[in-house]
Parts: C-alpha cells; structure tokens; sequence
C-alpha cells in the first residue's frame, strides 16, 4: 500500500456540528463551537500546515480540543474537591445529581457539618450525646444472691430476644451508696442536732413541719457528710459492681430488708446500648447515606465538567496549548506506522517517534505547571499566605512612629 494514496489530508478549514465530539460534554457550548474550528486551524499550523501535509482530519482536532477542556476541568475539580469535601460529607444528593452542573461553578462556604456529626460520635462514648439510643432496664434484687443476668434484664425491659450478635454494651449502672445527709441530718425527728426553738428565730417557721434548725458554719456540715463518707468507705463494703460477659455481680451482698448489715435495695437499674445500633452509627455517620444518597467521599461529591464558557483566558490559553500537545501526539501515532514514504527518485522519512514524545511530554508539562498553580489555591495555602501577609503588615506598622500627646 502506497501511504500517499488516499490518506486523509487537512483540507485548511472546517465547519464544527453537534455530534463531532465523541462524548459531546461541550457540543452545545456556543463558544466551544466557535472556538473549535479556531483550534482546528491553530493546532494544524502548529505541526507544519500549510507547508507540509497534516494527515488528521477535523473531527481528529475536535477530539483534542475536547480532550484539552476534559483535562483541564478533572485538574480543577480535583482541587476543588479537596477543598469542599470536609465541608459537603454527608449531603443528601439524590440519584440525578449528575445530571445537572452539581457544585460545578458554585461557592462551597465552610461548614461545621461533618465536625458536629464527628462530635456526635465521641459524644456517644463520653456520654454526652450522640445518635446512639440509651435504653434503661431493672433487675430484682434478692437477699443473699450477688450475680445476676444483664442479658436477662435487658431482653425483659425490650420486650424482644436479643441476638447473639446484637449484644448489649452497659453505660450506666445505678448502684450507689446511700447519700451520707439521710444520716446526718433528719427533719422529721424534731430536733435536727440538738438545737431547739430556732425555726421561728430565723423566719423558718413555715419551711417544713417538725424542724428545727441551728445556724452552723458551712465547713461543719462539710466536714460532718465527709466523715460519715469516709467511714463507709473504709470499715465496710462498699457499694460497687463486676461486669463480666453478661452477668453482673453487686456488692455489698443483698441482705434482708431492716436488717443491721447493708442496706438492701429491691431494685437496681442501669443504662445501656445495643451494639448493632453503635456499629450502624459508626458507618452512617448519623445519616441515611447508605440507603438514599449522600456525598461520602471524592467519588460521589457533584463536580461535572467546567463549561468552556466560563472559563477565563488563562484557562483556555491553557487548553489550547494541552490540546495541541494531544493533537501533535494524534499526528506522532498516525506517521509511525510508515517509518518512510517512497518518493520518485528517493523516499521521505516521517517524524511521528518525535511527535509521540514531544506531545507527551508537553502534556507532562503543561500538567505539572497546573497543578503547581492550582495547589496554590487550596484553602490550606490561601491561608497560609493570608497569615503570612498579616504577619508582615503588623512588623511594617510596628515601625510607624506613635504620637505623643500631652495633656
């Protein structure tokens, strides 16, 4: 096969139509259109045309083209997903969000969103919050019996058998010693400490039937709960428990009701959570994300491709050289399939080697000084500069003289 027969040739102009881009992301952009067959004619005269042939046709052109802007719009989004992410987890997006333009074109302001719903979550440890259901549950107590079954207690206070796999984790067991005041102080035996016929000295006649009071320093009756405190701490059992598995163990020992050891409470209660609530509440974050739709990570936030039309000068220059790179490259792949071509009397040696690298390598390039530039406007760096900029202007006012006023 002869390669100067039949090849396709630049004809030197085109005339673009919807539908002569391979995804079309931009075919119904005015200005894509208008500019497409500008690149056409721009990226032909940049491999040679019109003093050689260029064997590519016009749809060849509007695919780098295309290409150029798909580039450019995935680098920016890139950056811009980075900066919004924090803020956009967990929006709810519906199953079309990418049929519109998303977050595409919009300004993302800063969000505590994602940190409140974070904070939830340790709040649910430091009992302080959180998505996480508390439930409550009793257990009887009788005299002489120490252990006793969570699991029992729990099933009975849900009404409904627990799983093996859905335990119960326990948050809060009500198991306290009796406050020391009950012992202390007594309003219904007429007396308080001793004192006697103070109530009415000191307007407290209507406060409680049976009472009487004697002013006593604060510290005293501070002093006086301490005592009574330690002293229950030290000489006897105190009030405590052993989890292990599902059982729990009390102490002191039940005893009988009026008896002269501990006293004996019917009931105790406690608080806890089912541990299939706290692992879903660990995965969903305190959302629905799983079953309706929500922004999770970098592949489902809604960025689509920048419109050409919006995009600043600075961006289309960048376009225009990215896609004349891939347009060059496209020229490379066609030329060294025929490493010569015979001419009468001699033959003609291509250069597509050279042009696959050379189009490579500017891609390289020209995305290596995107990124450099576009890491530059991450919210990170902006501030970072911000400060910088502060820490300058306050050394330069430092220096300005102050007035001196006299009075």
């Amino acid at each position: 096969m002869d390669y100067s027969e039949n090849k396709p040739i630049w004809p030197g102009s085109s005339s673009f139509s919807v539908g002569q881009t391979p995804f079309g992301f931009f075919d119904n952009d005015t200005v894509f259109q208008e500019h497409a067959d500008k690149f056409a004619k721009f990226a032909a005269q940049h491999v040679g045309y019109p003093v050689m042939d260029v064997e590519l046709e016009d749809i060849n052109f509007y695919t780098a083209f295309e290409a150029a802007v798909i580039e450019y719009s995935n680098q920016v989004n890139q950056v811009n997903i980075v900066n919004n992410l924090v803020n956009t987890i967990g929006i709810q997006t519906g199953s079309s969000f990418m049929n519109d333009s998303g977050f595409t074109g919009t300004v993302v302001g800063n969000s505590f969103g994602y940190i409140t719903k974070l904070s939830k979550a340790y709040g649910t440890e430091a009992d302080t919050g959180g998505h996480t259901q508390w439930y409550s549950a009793s257990i009887n107590v009788t005299p002489g019996k120490q252990t006793y079954s969570l699991k029992d207690a729990a099933e009975s206070a849900l009404g409904t058998t627990l799983s093996t796999s859905n335990g119960i984790e326990v948050r809060k067991v009500i198991h306290n010693a009796p406050p020391a005041l009950i012992r202390y102080f007594d309003p219904f035996v007429g007396t308080g400490l001793g004192s006697q016929q103070l109530l009415d000295s000191f307007d407290f006649g209507g406060f409680s039937p049976s009472v009487n009071f004697m002013m006593m320093p604060l510290h005293a009756d501070l002093l006086r709960i301490q005592s009574i405190e330690f002293n229950d701490r030290i000489r006897k059992s105190h009030y405590s428990f052993d989890i292990h598995g599902d059982d729990i163990r009390l102490y002191p020992v039940p005893t009988t009701s009026g008896s002269n050891l501990e006293p004996f409470f019917s009931t105790v209660w406690f608080e806890f959570m089912l541990e299939e609530d706290k692992a879903n509440d660990a995965v969903l974050f305190g959302n629905t994300a799983l079953t309706t739709g929500a922004i999770s990570d970098a592949s489902n936030i809604p960025y689509t491709y920048q419109q050409y039309n919006t995009i600043n000068d600075m961006g289309r220059a960048w376009i225009i050289r990215y896609g004349c790179a891939v347009a060059k490259e496209m020229l490379g792949y066609i030329r060294s399939k025929y490493s010569s071509v015979p001419i009468p009397n001699g033959e003609v040696t291509l250069n597509g080697s050279d042009l696959v690298s050379q189009g490579q390598s500017e891609k390289d390039a020209l995305i290596t000084q995107l990124r450099e530039f576009l890491e530059k406007m991450t919210k990170e760096q902006m501030l970072t500069r911000q400060n910088t900029e502060a820490t300058q202007i306050n050394e330069m006012m430092a220096k300005i003289p102050l007035r001196l006023y006299v009075g």
